[in-house]
């Protein structure tokens, strides 16, 4: 699952008075009056919220009227456009992982959960997955749903295969590095011909970057996707290729090449697992889970916000703080591969039990871990539409055989002259 790089469309500021806000914000009952809706709209994306727990917080509300929908196409564009025309907007919104950092420059179209006390609930999640839904004066328009921690997913019984290490922890030293973890994959390629180490350079890619505290503009707003720490991850990324262990797989063939072990490797999120097995379920027992080579990285992971046009914030805020406690994000990962964003549900049986798909292994020994040790890293509004052309132009190498010099070069113009468009020095 590729994850979306689509640029941010600027919209115009919804006009909400203060006092109507404040009166808003005032209440602490998720009872009913005049002055609040009775009825709260809550939208998401198929897989964004366990179907299961969005039903049951349907049910346990009875003081309002919870009406779900699971909102297809292009979710953060529907958004949008509707935030824009001001009629319709949800109560309750998801905003995905990838889009968070271009909406926090529009938090004023957001109730700023703080006020209505997400504060006395902060210790109980992730801090850094808090503070990326927070703007830097300190408000939270984005109530994390879940995380992306990374990990390395492979084929146990084609490890076995080629004389690989296949126990989860022999695994995981033995591709410490990515320089261990290429060897590997030139291990796996010799003994089995048909076997690639992974699926595109995209995947390294965005790892790499991910691993690293800087991305592609600074925190003074000033484009670094030319420095020293992203020409690493570029060139980690076409090693794989140069290598002749990359599958090159950049279009709807990867559901057959994760069944058919043409992939011996998924690097990827948590949430992954839930592609790999939807893709292919007869290869159920088959795959183990590993740390993945470099350390740690956070791909995805979704927020709740509350849209400051919501009829009725305050049993908003009691609906998403019930929705998303502990409890209930541990029935997310097991319901839909929602990794939790609040440790204590790390230890909850949910997600300390056996996987079958992945041989009985509990995942969470190596997930768990890896959400910890997560590096921090500044995301501007700006930063997915600026990374873009990287991805494009790693594809045209694959695809079409470009130069990778001139690829690199034509990466950083493209991205160079998207983030001057989006105000970002150069």
């Amino acid at each position: 699952m590729e994850l979306s790089r689509r640029r941010f469309i600027q919209a115009s500021a919804l006009a909400v008075t203060g006092a109507a806000a404040a009166a808003a914000c005032g209440k602490s009952s998720s009872g009913t009056s005049a002055a609040k809706s009775s009825t709260l709209t809550l939208w998401y994306w198929g897989g964004g919220l366990s179907d299961k727990v969005v039903a049951d917080t349907v049910k346990h509300f009875t003081a309002v009227t919870l009406k779900p929908s699971v909102i297809g196409g292009d979710f953060k564009q529907k958004l949008l456009t509707t935030m824009t025309g001001g009629k319709f907007v949800p109560d309750i919104t998801g905003i995905k992982g990838e889009d968070i950092a271009g909406f926090l420059p529009r938090a004023d179209r957001f109730i700023d959960l703080n006020t209505l006390g997400a504060d006395k609930l902060a210790a109980s999640y992730l801090p850094w997955k808090w503070k990326q839904g927070s703007t830097t004066d300190g408000k939270l328009i984005g109530f994390p749903i879940d995380i992306g921690p990374t990990a390395m997913f492979y084929r146990e019984d084609l490890f076995a295969q080629a004389g690989l290490p296949t126990d989860p922890a022999a695994v995981g030293s033995a591709v410490s590095t990515w320089d261990d973890y290429f060897a590997l994959g030139g291990r796996l390629k010799q003994a089995l011909p048909k076997t690639f180490l992974l699926n595109n350079s995209g995947s390294v890619f965005s790892m790499v970057v991910g691993q690293g505290t800087t991305r592609f503009i600074d925190q003074s707003n000033h484009f670094v996707g030319d420095q020293d720490h992203i020409r690493r991850a570029w060139d980690l990324a076409l090693r794989p290729q140069q290598l002749g262990i990359n599958a090159k797989i950049n279009d709807n063939s990867w559901n057959a090449a994760v069944g058919n072990g043409t992939l011996g490797t998924e690097i990827g999120a948590a949430w992954h697992a839930l592609d790999i097995s939807s893709a292919a379920p007869k290869t159920k027992g088959k795959w183990r889970v590993a740390a993945g080579p470099g350390g740690p990285a956070n791909i995805g992971g979704s927020f709740l916000a509350i849209p400051k046009t919501s009829g009725n914030p305050q049993a908003a805020f009691e609906i998403i703080s019930w929705l998303l406690s502990p409890e209930n994000q541990a029935r997310g990962f097991t319901d839909a591969a929602l990794f939790p964003s609040s440790p204590a549900s790390y230890k909850l049986p949910a997600l300390t039990a056996p996987d079958p798909f992945f041989g009985g292994q509990a995942t969470i020994d190596i997930f768990g871990p890896a959400a910890q040790k997560i590096p921090v890293a500044y995301e501007a509004p700006a930063d997915a539409a600026v990374a873009a052309p990287y991805y494009s132009e790693l594809t045209s190498i694959e695809a079409k055989g470009k130069d990778p010099a001139a690829a690199w070069s034509d990466a950083v113009s493209q991205a160079k002259s998207i983030a001057q468009k989006q105000g970002v020095s150069v």
